[in-house]
């Protein structure tokens, strides 16, 4: 989905209350890399920031891409005990480590849903997220229509 955004669109919303694109797609890439991290440590880290560097939906996408693996690799490595531990979530939620794996699944879905409805009115092609979207049927008829 975010490397759907096109480059000359990243900075465009919907509205002057919306989040643009690049910073939309940052927060799905971010938070899911702190949530998995507390899963992992069984705390949260709420210390870093946006690194200069990532300023376009290809930047955010390539962080994501560098990061995710190794917090994936941390949490291969946590015990069921662990993931059954309370964290504590800005005092808002104590959840077992674990349920933040699901909170963070349901909030990436939630704001790839939004990003979604971003790219048309950027004149982008919506990508096949949960099965083939219209633009993905559309680009396999014209290339059935081509054999």
């Amino acid at each position: 989905m975010i490397d759907a955004i096109p480059l000359e669109k990243c900075e465009y919303r919907p509205d002057d209350v919306c989040k643009s694109a690049t910073d939309l797609a940052w927060h799905i890439a971010a938070t899911e890399i702190i949530f998995m991290g507390a899963a992992a440590t069984g705390a949260f880290d709420f210390s870093a920031t946006r690194p200069e560097s990532v300023r376009t939906s290809t930047d955010v996408s390539k962080w994501y891409e560098e990061n995710f693996n190794q917090k994936f690799d941390e949490l291969t490595k946590v015990s069921g005990e662990d993931l059954a531990k309370i964290v504590d979530f800005r005092g808002i939620f104590q959840l077992p480590a674990v349920m933040y794996l699901n909170f963070a699944l349901n909030h990436t879905i939630h704001h790839r849903g939004q990003l979604s409805m971003y790219l048309r009115p950027m004149g982008a092609k919506v990508p096949n997220i949960y099965g083939e979207s219209y633009d993905g049927a559309q680009a396999r008829k014209a290339s059935q229509a081509q054999a």
